[in-house]
């Protein structure tokens, strides 16, 4: 028997799903995921990618051109919005303002005609899931933008669907409370245990809130992963770049073995600690993040992974500087360096002269 544990089951399935609106507007093209229940999903990608019209099919709202879309092993395709076991909180929060906290709540659970005592039981355990008791009778307006989206968070989980839906959930708050949102909103989420499928544009709400990652680009999935792994090992150029920051440069492959390839770049010699079972002379790019790059006065040892360089800029954020160092050929390699002192009097300052290394496993080779 085999080390290696089984992947889970599918309970969502999306299977070839094309979205066609004619004229080669082609929104959602040939898209398949499998995503187990329990797991938070998110579609990430730019304006534009495709993400939400395909978030738009599984809620009911527009009508695929071609494929399928099982949820439980229940064919959803020919069922309408309102008989779908989904539920979907767009980012405006779309809360009743005259209703209270209360009412915006149970309002779903009255449209379904629910008997009194079993609406008020539901209400009352979904607001001490989102800890709002003391504002049940209080006006959307009379909340901060991270209570309301407590309240729109709880309505949706309410009707206890099968499948959460989330539209930019937390793009109506500003950075400081998104960030302590998103830990919160996925707490509430694996507690009731709801399978979550979320889109989103922004890089760090992905990362921090979902099991798994889809990178969409032109209506396709590029990569589907676990954060790290789309982090660490991105499938192509693409994906490397529209993740967080990334430096991305040309050379061909001159040496390729099962423990190691060597790649000459216009700049420097790359040693990576792998092969990439391709043949050589093969123009291919190098990916390394700025995190993993040491930056220092002294010429590192050894004709790989290291290059020389000015330093053009430097920009300070706090938790760490980002420095820009010119290169030979022009290029501009970003450094990032943690500011785990307070004070430092031997960083490289602007104008001079530095040594950029990294270790033979920081970077990535991509052939795509």
């Amino acid at each position: 028997m085999s080390g290696a544990s089984a992947a889970p089951a599918a309970y969502l399935q999306i299977v070839d799903l094309v979205k066609d609106f004619g004229g080669g507007a082609v929104a959602v093209n040939h898209v398949s995921l499998n995503i187990p229940q329990g797991e938070i999903f998110a579609l990430l990608g730019s304006s534009g990618c495709g993400k939400s019209t395909l978030l738009r099919m599984l809620a009911g709202f527009e009508t695929p051109t071609s494929g399928r879309i099982v949820l439980d092993g229940q064919d959803l395709a020919d069922r309408p919005p309102y008989e779908r076991p989904i539920n979907m909180m767009f980012q405006s929060y779309a809360l009743f303002p005259h209703l209270t906290v209360w009412d915006n709540i149970a309002f779903g659970l009255k449209r379904d005609r629910l008997p009194k005592d079993k609406i008020a039981e539901q209400v009352d355990a979904m607001l001490k899931l989102v800890q709002l008791v003391p504002y049940a009778k209080r006006k959307p307006h009379q909340l901060s933008g991270g209570q309301q989206q407590r309240v729109a968070l709880a309505r949706s989980l309410a009707k206890q669907p099968q499948l959460l839906l989330l539209d930019e959930p937390l793009g109506a708050l500003d950075k400081k409370l998104r960030e302590e949102t998103q830990i919160e909103l996925t707490h509430i989420i694996k507690d009731v245990g709801v399978t979550c499928l979320m889109v989103t544009h922004d890089q760090e709400e992905a990362m921090t809130m979902a099991d798994r990652i889809a990178v969409m680009s032109e209506g396709r999935v590029l990569q589907v992963g676990p954060p790290a792994d789309i982090y660490e090992s991105p499938a192509n150029r693409f994906v490397a770049d529209f993740i967080g920051n990334v430096n991305l440069m040309d050379g061909t492959l001159v040496e390729d073995a099962a423990d190691h390839c060597i790649i000459e770049c216009a700049d420097c010699s790359h040693l990576i600690g792998r092969g990439v079972t391709a043949h050589r002379g093969m123009p291919v790019a190098v990916a390394i993040r700025p995190e993993k790059i040491r930056l220092g006065r002294s010429e590192p040892a050894g004709p790989h992974n290291r290059v020389r360089g000015t330093i053009r800029d430097t920009s300070y954020f706090g938790a760490q500087s980002v420095y820009h160092l010119q290169l030979a050929s022009g290029q501009m390699l970003k450094v990032s360096e943690a500011n785990a002192d307070r004070v430092r009097g031997d960083r490289l300052a602007t104008g001079e002269t530095g040594w950029a290394s990294w270790s033979d496993s920081a970077a990535v080779v991509l052939t795509q």
